[in-house]
């Protein structure tokens, strides 16, 4: 895979930094925890996105029905991803990027985590 479709981010401390293929569209969810975080998630399967450093400097955080565990940077408290409990589902928070401009062009989709559980775009 070409570097420039590669997007990498890290947090603000720089102690958690991942690379993931430029996705086709990000989500943007309104569920309590989403709407707090500020995220933008960009999916990718779990053996093309990997962690260049500190996946385990990482502390999750299990809500709720405990499905997801939301993962933050133990130093600086940036939210960098969260993972699927029951399966190998995860996302990367894209706001994270070094440069900013990586995300431009990138479809957002609205999706409504807080009722429907559907997509309002």
């Amino acid at each position: 895979m070409p570097d420039d479709d590669l997007i990498t981010c890290s947090c603000l401390c720089g102690a958690v930094r991942f690379q993931i293929p430029r996705p086709p569209k990000l989500n943007s969810c309104n569920c309590s925890a989403c709407r707090r975080y500020g995220a933008l998630w960009g999916y990718s399967p779990p053996t093309h996105a990997r962690f260049l450093q500190g996946e385990d400097h990482t502390v999750p955080y299990l809500r709720g029905e405990k499905s997801l565990a939301f993962h933050h940077c133990a130093t600086c408290g940036c939210i960098t991803h969260w993972q699927g409990q029951a399966d190998d589902n995860r996302a990367f928070n894209l706001r994270l990027a070094d440069d900013p401009r990586a995300i431009d062009g990138i479809r957002i989709r609205q999706f409504d985590g807080a009722d429907s559980w559907t997509f309002l775009d």
